[in-house]
C-alpha cells in the first residue's frame, strides 16, 4: 500500500475544486488553482534534475508558495526540509549540508541570508526565488524564479507510489549537546497525524477557517494549521507574521472558526487596546501549543471571547500532536490533556524506572504511530532517543493526576520556549566560546510577560579581558537567529561548579 502527503491536496482538490484553499490579504487561491499549482511545481523539480527521494529545502513564511512547494515537492517524491526563516548564512549552510538538501526555495525577502548559505553547500545545486509579484520573473544569477518554472514546467498528475514508512518531512530540533537534528518523520507520521487532528481532535471541515500564523515551517502549524485544515477541505487564511491589529482584522473579515497559538499570542491578543471593536463571533475552537499556558491568560480569553482553548503537548518528533484536552471531557486548565488514540505515555525516573504514583513526576516516553523514524545520519543519536521496544524520551518533566491527565512541571533538557521558538542553549553557548573575551558561558531562560521566557547568558570573562553587554549583544546577533540571541548579560568572576567541574545552571536560575 503506498501513502503519500500529495494525497491530501489532490483529494481535496478534486471535492472542492473551486473553494478558496488559501487565503492572503485580499487574494483568494482555490483548491484547483494550488493543486495544478503544486504538479507544475514537481514538473519544475524534474526538469532541473531533482530525482525522488532527494530533499528539498524551503524557507519561506507563511505565503501560498510554501503549499504550493510543499506538496509539490511530495508530488516529486522529494521529501521536504522546512527551514526558519530568521537562519543566518551559517545556520542556512549547516542544515542544507546536514540535510543533503538539492534545492532550496527562499522567500525574495530573505534571500541575502539564503543565498550566502547556499553558495557555500556544493550538493545544493538549485537556489529558487519565490517572489510576491507573480509577473516579476526575475531572478539573481545562479538562481531560479519560482513563478517562471512553475510557467513553464509540465505538471506531474499523479502522485508517486512512495511508502508509509518512507521520508516525507525533516524537522530540524536539537538537544542540550551537539547542533540541530533532523527528526524524519514518514508520509504515514504526518498524514495520520493531520488526519486524527481533522476528525477526532476537532471538527474540521470545508466550513472551517483557519488562521494560520503560527509557522508553517514549524511542526505545530504544519500539521494542525495546515495539513488538517487542507485534509478536511476547509480554507488557511496566511499571516506571514503575527501582528495583533493584523490578526484580529483577519479574524472579523474572514469569519474565521478556529485559531491556534502559543501563549504569548493568546496574551497579546487579549489585551490589545482596541479588541472591543473586533467581531469575533464566528471563531469556534482555539488551540494553544509550544509552551505552557498560563491559567490566568486561559481563563480570561475563554471568558472574553466565548471560546474554550484547548490546549495539547507534542514535539517535532512526534509529527507533532501526542497529547490533547479532548472535547469530550471537560478539560484541566494547566494541563496538557491525555494521550491521542493508538500513542501511549509512561514516565519515568533517573533510573529508567517507572513512575507510576499519581503527582508523581518523571520523565514522559512516548510510543505509537506518531514517533519519528530517527534523526537523519545520526543512528547513535536516534538510539539515545528511542528504545528498542520504540519508546520516544522527550526529556520534559511530567505528573499524572489519578484521572489520567498530564502536567508538565519541568524540562530535564535546559530548552528555552522564547515566544514559542524553542531556544537551544548549548548552540548559544558553543558561539559565546568563541569570543576572545570569554572564559565560562552559561546561557539560561528567565521568566518574561510578553514572551513566557526570554534568553540570558552568565558569564566570566578571561583575566584581564574587557567586553560590554553591547559587544556581546552585536557579536551574538552576526551568528544567530534574531529569536535566539541572548538579551540579557550577566557578568560573574566565575560561574558556580559542582564536583566535576559541571556548571550549575539550576544554581544560576533560582539566583
Amino acid at each position: 500500500m503506498s501513502l503519500n502527503l500529495a494525497t491530501i491536496l489532490r483529494e481535496s482538490a478534486r471535492k472542492h475544486p473551486n473553494k478558496p484553499a488559501v487565503v492572503i490579504g485580499e487574494t483568494k487561491l482555490p483548491y484547483a488553482y494550488i493543486n495544478g499549482a503544486a504538479q507544475k511545481f514537481a514538473g519544475a523539480l524534474k526538469q532541473l534534475g531533482v530525482k525522488p527521494g532527494q530533499h528539498v529545502a524551503l524557507m519561506l513564511p507563511n505565503v501560498p508558495h510554501f503549499t504550493i512547494a510543499y506538496f509539490g515537492s511530495h508530488y516529486a517524491a522529494s521529501p521536504v526540509v522546512p527551514l526558519n526563516v530568521l537562519l543566518t548564512p551559517d545556520e542556512i549552510a549547516y542544515h542544507l549540508e546536514d540535510s543533503d538538501a538539492v534545492a532550496l526555495i527562499v522567500w525574495e525577502g530573505f534571500l541575502p541570508q539564503a543565498q550566502a548559505g547556499f553558495q557555500r553547500v556544493e550538493q545544493c545545486q538549485h537556489l529558487i526565488v519565490a517572489k510576491a509579484d507573480p509577473k516579476d520573473t526575475s531572478a539573481p544569477d545562479g538562481a531560479h524564479n519560482m513563478s517562471a518554472l512553475l510557467a513553464a514546467a509540465a505538471p506531474v498528475t499523479e502522485v508517486p507510489a512512495t511508502m508509509p514508512d518512507d521520508p516525507a518531512v525533516m524537522l530540524y530540533t536539537s538537544g542540550t549537546t551537539g547542533r540541530p537534528k533532523g527528526a524524519t518523520l514518514s508520509h504515514f507520521n504526518m498524514f495520520y497525524n493531520a488526519q486524527y487532528v481533522c476528525t477526532r481532535l476537532l471538527p474540521l471541515g470545508p466550513d472551517t477557517v483557519a488562521l494560520t500564523v503560527l509557522p508553517l515551517f514549524h511542526s505545530f502549524g504544519q500539521t494542525v494549521m495546515h495539513n488538517a485544515i487542507l485534509l478536511g477541505g476547509g480554507t488557511v487564511v496566511l499571516l506571514p507574521k503575527f501582528d495583533t491589529e493584523a490578526a484580529l482584522t483577519l479574524m472579523q473579515a474572514n469569519k474565521v472558526t478556529l485559531f491556534s497559538g502559543v501563549p504569548t499570542m493568546y496574551f497579546a491578543l487579549l489585551h490589545f487596546p482596541g479588541a472591543d471593536k473586533y467581531d469575533l463571533s464566528s471563531l469556534k475552537y482555539c488551540c494553544s501549543g509550544g509552551a505552557a499556558m498560563p491559567v490566568e491568560v486561559m481563563n480570561a480569553f475563554d471568558a472574553k471571547y466565548s471560546v474554550n482553548i484547548l490546549e495539547g503537548y507534542g514535539l517535532s518528533e512526534t509529527s507533532p500532536v501526542a497529547s490533547f484536552n479532548h472535547l469530550d471531557r471537560p478539560k484541566k486548565a494547566g494541563s496538557i490533556g491525555t494521550p491521542i488514540w493508538g500513542v501511549e505515555f509512561r514516565l519515568v525516573d533517573a533510573d529508567d524506572k517507572l513512575v507510576d504514583a499519581p503527582d508523581a513526576a518523571g520523565e514522559i516516553c512516548i510510543k505509537g504511530h506518531n514517533v519519528m523514524l530517527g534523526y537523519y545520519k545520526r543512528p547513535e543519536a536516534t538510539r539515545a532517543a528511542i528504545s528498542e521496544d520504540g519508546w520516544f524520551r522527550t526529556g520534559d518533566i511530567a505528573t499524572r493526576d489519578a484521572e489520567g491527565f498530564y502536567y508538565i512541571v519541568d524540562r530535564k533538557k535546559d530548552m528555552i520556549i522564547r515566544g514559542g521558538y524553542n531556544v537551544y542553549p548549548r548552540e548559544l553557548e558553543e558561539v559565546l566560546y568563541g569570543h576572545p573575551a570569554v572564559a565560562e558561558a552559561a546561557v539560561i531562560g528567565v521568566q518574561h510577560d510578553k514572551f513566557g521566557e526570554e534568553v540570558k547568558a552568565v558569564l566570566a570573562l578571561k583575566p584581564g579581558a574587557t567586553c560590554t553587554a553591547q559587544e556581546l549583544l552585536a557579536y551574538c546577533k552576526e551568528r544567530l537567529a534574531a529569536y535566539k540571541y541572548p538579551r540579557i548579560y550577566e557578568f560573574m568572576d566565575a560561574l558556580p561548579k559542582g564536583p566535576t567541574g559541571k556548571i550549575l545552571k539550576r544554581e544560576l536560575r533560582d539566583k
